[in-house]
C-alpha cells in the first residue's frame, strides 16, 4: 500500500526532488563562485598579505561546498513531503528511508567540506609563516600542520562513518584501543617523522637553504622544503632527492651551514714537488731571490740566523768540517707560498693559515696548502683556490723545482729523442 502510494506521488516527488536540487546548486554558485570572488576582490585591495593567502589556497571556496549541503539537509523533507514526526510513526516507510539517507549524505559532506576547507586554511597558514624568511627557514612548521592535518582527516572519517551509520562517534573511538597496535603499524612512518620533525626543529639540525650532504642517500645540495614525511634536497645537477625526515637522525649527514656561517671556506690541497729538483741555494740564487717583494723581509732575517749560526760554528775545532745550515731551494718556496697567501685579498686572515711538508712518497714530496678562503659561495671559491695553484705551478721554476707527475707522451718522446713542438 505505501509503495502504491509512492507510485501516486512520484511526479510531487519529482518536482520537489528537482526544485530542492535546482535550489541547492543556486546556493552553490552564489556561496562558492560570489562570495570567492568578492573576498578575492576585498584582499586583493588591502596592504596585508594574510588574506591574499587564503584566496588562493580557496579557502572560502571549499567552505562555500557547506551551504548547499545545508540546503539538502534542511529541505530534503519539503522535497519529500515528510517530517521528523512522518518517519518517527513509519520509519520503515519508502519516505523515511529517503528521508534519513539524504539527511545523512548532506551531512557527511557537510563534514568533509570543512575538513577540505580546513586543511586548506593550515596550508594558507604555512604560507603565511614562510613570508617571515629567517625565522621559517630556522623553524619550519609544515610538519607540525601536516600532523594537525592527518588528525583532522582521521577526525573526520570517524565522523563521517558515525554520521552514515547513525551511530555516535564515541561508537567507534570506543574500538580505537583494540586497534592501537594496527594503528601504530600503519601510521609507523608517520610517527617516527614526527619525532624526527620535533628532534630536527628543537636542535636545529636543517634548515631550508642549507646545503646538506647525504653520502647514503648520493644526495649533495641545497634542502627546498622539510615536510612531515620528507626532505627534498635539490642537488647541484638539479635533480630533486627526496629522503624520508626521521633519516636525518637515524643516519649521518654533513651540513654545511657552519662552514656558511663562518666566513671562510678551507681549502686542503697538496703540490707535489720531484725530490730530485730539491737543492741548495747558491750564493747567486739567494741573491736573486732576495729581491722579491714578498721574500725580501723574510730572506733578510734568515740569512742573518744563518750567519750567526755558522759563525758560531766556524770557531770550533778547525779539523773538522762544521755542519753548516743552507738555505735550500724548498724551503725558500714554502717561506714564500706562506707569504702569497697572507698577502692574498682574498685569504680569511682570522683563519689557520700554513703551508707545510708531508711525509715524501714515490710520487715526491707533498706540500700542503692549508688556509681558508673568504668567499663561500662556490664559483668564488673554487676560483681563488685555482688562482693560488696556478701561480705557484707557474712559479716552480724560478725557484728551480719541478713538480713531480706521472709520465706523459711527451716525456717518452724527449726521451727517445723526438723533437716536440712547443704549445
Amino acid at each position: 500500500m505505501a509503495f502504491q502510494t509512492l507510485l501516486d506521488q512520484w511526479r510531487e516527488l519529482a518536482l520537489g526532488l528537482a526544485l530542492l536540487a535546482a535550489a541547492a546548486w543556486i546556493a552553490d554558485l552564489i556561496a562558492s563562485r560570489t562570495l570567492h570572488r568578492l573576498i578575492g576582490g576585498v584582499a586583493a585591495r588591502t596592504r596585508s598579505t594574510w588574506d591574499d593567502h587564503l584566496v588562493e589556497r580557496k579557502v572560502v571556496k571549499r567552505l562555500a561546498h557547506v551551504v548547499p549541503a545545508l540546503v539538502v539537509y534542511l529541505g530534503i523533507g519539503q522535497a519529500l513531503g515528510i517530517g521528523a514526526a512522518d518517519v518517527a510513526q513509519d520509519p520503515g516507510s519508502a519516505l523515511a528511508t529517503a528521508w534519513v539517507i539524504g539527511r545523512r549524505l548532506a551531512a557527511a559532506y557537510i563534514a568533509f567540506a570543512v575538513v577540505r576547507a580546513f586543511a586548506a586554511f593550515l596550508d594558507a597558514v604555512n604560507d603565511i609563516y614562510s613570508e617571515a624568511e629567517e625565522l621559517a627557514k630556522s623553524r619550519p612548521i609544515k610538519g607540525y600542520l601536516q600532523v594537525v592535518a592527518l588528525v583532522a582527516h582521521l577526525a573526520a572519517g570517524v565522523v563521517i562513518v558515525a554520521i552514515l551509520a547513525g551511530r555516535s562517534p564515541v561508537f567507534f573511538l570506543s574500538g580505537l584501543g583494540a586497534l592501537a597496535a594496527v594503528l601504530m603499524l600503519i601510521f609507523r612512518d608517520t610517527i617516527l617523522s614526527l619525532v624526527a620533525s620535533v628532534q630536527i626543529a628543537s636542535n636545529d639540525m636543517i634548515r631550508i637553504g642549507d646545503w646538506v650532504s647525504v653520502p647514503q642517500a648520493n644526495c649533495d645540495g641545497e634542502v627546498i622544503d622539510i615536510a612531515l614525511h620528507t626532505v627534498k634536497v635539490q642537488n647541484w645537477d638539479k635533480t630533486i632527492s627526496t629522503i624520508p625526515t626521521h633519516k636525518f637522525i637515524s643516519e649521518s649527514f654533513k651540513n654545511w651551514r657552519g662552514m656558511s656561517q663562518s666566513g671562510g671556506r678551507r681549502i686542503k690541497r697538496s703540490l707535489r714537488i720531484d725530490m730530485n729538483s730539491v737543492r741548495f741555494l747558491e750564493e747567486h740564487e739567494i741573491e736573486e731571490l732576495s729581491r722579491r717583494e714578498l721574500l725580501h723581509d723574510h730572506m733578510r732575517e734568515v740569512r742573518d740566523q744563518v750567519a750567526r749560526y755558522n759563525a758560531a760554528k766556524a770557531a770550533g775545532d778547525p779539523g773538522i768540517i762544521p755542519e753548516i745550515r743552507r738555505l735550500t731551494n724548498l724551503g725558500t718556496f714554502r717561506a714564500y707560498v706562506q707569504k702569497y697567501l697572507e698577502a692574498h685579498p682574498k685569504t680569511h686572515k682570522e683563519m689557520t693559515l700554513l703551508v707545510r711538508q708531508l711525509a715524501p712518497g714515490p710520487d715526491g714530496v707533498p706540500i700542503e696548502v692549508y688556509c681558508f678562503s673568504a668567499d663561500t659561495a662556490w664559483p668564488g671559491y673554487e676560483g681563488f683556490q685555482g688562482d693560488v695553484f696556478d701561480h705557484l705551478i707557474a712559479i716552480l721554476p724560478e725557484f728551480r723545482l719541478r713538480p713531480f707527475q706521472s709520465p706523459a707522451g711527451s716525456d717518452f718522446a724527449r726521451a727517445v729523442g723526438v723533437q716536440q713542438p712547443r704549445p
